[in-house]
């Protein structure tokens, strides 16, 4: 073998080897993308699965969720019928309106009686209260009628205005009730007391300041002492039917009808001071003793737009004046009708049925509702504590009550709630809530001419914070803002 041939080999072996040393190279490198690019395939899958499950749970719960609020729905508007619906006025988001509630005794032994037949005509409308909604001014009126009230039903006669539910259902009943109050009803609502009390339970009791000790050992055959007291739901369905208790004042119907306000009213401002979730929780309890044509949206869009209505002076409330006669061995109540007029024209003005409060009848003896002086800032069952040391701003005056949000500023878990309690046991509407930056010192804001209860809240946490006026930069929609920061975390 020649050396050129000898080297022509060396060089072919040296080229083999090297392509082999390439060839390894770059399948050793395409591994490596291979491996890479199944890593990431298995990472999106991995992903994927993942996204797919939280997808597929999220749907259900969705789903869930919208099966409770339509069952919820379907309970609450149970007997809600195209008759009824015709009567109810529309009126434009944000507008005052009325609502029509029915206090109906859904007693059995009446459905299986003769006399009214079987159906929902057999139950009767125990009380009747209109109640008129100012969702913008943030205010609230409840009106009794008596039960007894002698009406014109046209071709059914002169009968007491609560029959009209038994002959005509709750269509007759809004169609007639409206006529006589002369006012447009936009909702309506029956509550069955004996089922709606165990909503009290629910939300912890209700704070009620009862004038007179209510002996109903007659009727009820309870107790509730007077005084400011927590009640329970057993104690609250006893004031909602107690009457003969005030047999020795006279009309029993009357003072029950005030302290029925008063019950409703309480729970009421219980509810103002829930959160949506809480709110929904508690008309699911709701929709087992009401009937009406509102669904879960609209009872929780409306009680989110009171929020910030001051329990102590924004709601009025007042009783239908009537006569006690005696006709064909049948008591019946005969309206004023001149008085019912002038009353029926203040509450639609957004004033309190009442001009002064010697003009309440129920005065001292039964359950005071709100205010009841033309003011929006005075009167009402607030506790006006004669704490009137001075404070560190500039007035020096206190008036303990009015709307106070409470602004946990300094990351304390419950701090505002737990001052929230304090200022709601000293007279306050208070509601607790979760600031958006924090402070390092409390600060106390006060809207419009409400010195004198940002005043009484400073005074209250111990008379060394800051307190101001609204600039322009806190919400408008309570009277008093308590900004809680980091000198107050343990408040």
């Amino acid at each position: 073998m020649s050396r050129k041939t000898k080297h022509a080999e060396k060089i072919e072996k040296e080229l083999a080897s090297s392509d082999a040393s390439h060839a390894i190279s770059r399948g050793a490198a395409a591994l490596d993308r291979y491996t890479s690019l199944r890593k990431k395939r298995s990472r999106k899958s991995l992903l994927k699965g993942i996204g797919a499950a939280f997808g597929t749970t999220l749907a259900a719960l969705v789903i869930v969720a919208l099966v409770y609020i339509s069952g919820i729905n379907a309970s609450l508007r149970a007997g809600i019928d195209n008759a009824l619906l015709n009567q109810l006025h529309i009126t434009e988001a944000g507008d005052p309106f009325y609502i029509l509630l029915l206090g109906v005794d859904k007693d059995q032994d009446r459905v299986n009686s003769k006399q009214y037949g079987a159906d929902e005509h057999a139950y009767r409308s125990d009380s009747i209260m209109l109640a008129r909604i100012d969702p913008k001014n943030k205010k609230v009126t409840l009106v009794s009628i008596h039960r007894d009230t002698l009406v014109d039903l046209g071709k059914n006669g002169k009968q007491k205005i609560n029959a009209a539910y038994a002959i005509g259902g709750a269509s007759y009943a809004t169609e007639v009730i409206s006529k006589f109050a002369g006012v447009p009803i936009s909702h309506y609502a029956d509550i069955d007391f004996d089922n709606f009390v165990s909503v009290v339970d629910t939300i912890g009791g209700i704070d009620v300041n009862v004038p007179i000790k209510v002996d109903d050992s007659k009727g009820t055959g309870k107790v509730i002492e007077a005084g400011q007291q927590t009640l329970n739901g057993e104690q609250a369905l006893v004031l909602c039917r107690a009457r003969h208790a005030y047999d020795a004042y006279g009309d029993g119907d009357m003072y029950r009808a005030a302290n029925q306000r008063m019950v409703i009213s309480a729970i009421g401002k219980k509810i103002l001071q829930l959160d949506p979730v809480s709110m929904a929780t508690v008309v699911a309890k709701l929709s087992g003793s009401v009937t009406t044509d509102m669904d879960v949206n609209s009872i929780i869009g409306l009680a989110t737009s009171l929020r910030g209505l001051n329990t102590s002076t924004d709601i009025y409330h007042g009783m239908e004046p009537t006569t006690s006669k005696y006709v064909n061995q049948t008591w019946y109540e005969i309206c004023n009708t001149a008085e019912w007029k002038k009353m029926m024209q203040r509450v639609d003005q957004g004033l309190s049925p009442y001009e002064s409060e010697d003009d309440n009848p129920t005065k001292g003896l039964a359950g005071v509702t709100g205010g009841i002086s033309n003011s929006p800032s005075s009167g009402g069952t607030a506790n006006n504590s004669s704490k009137d040391n001075k404070s560190s701003s500039t007035t020096g005056e206190t008036e303990y009550s009015g709307t106070v949000h409470v602004l946990n500023a300094a990351g304390v878990n419950g701090l505002a709630g737990r001052i929230s309690q304090s200022l709601s046991n000293q007279g306050f509407d208070a509601v607790a809530d979760t600031a958006k930056s924090s402070y390092s010192n409390t600060l106390i804001v006060y809207n419009g001419d409400h010195e004198a209860r940002a005043n009484a809240v400073n005074k209250a946490l111990g008379g060394d914070i800051q307190v101001m006026k609204n600039n322009g930069s806190y919400d408008t929609s309570y009277d008093v803002i308590l900004i809680v920061g980091a000198d107050k975390s343990n408040g």
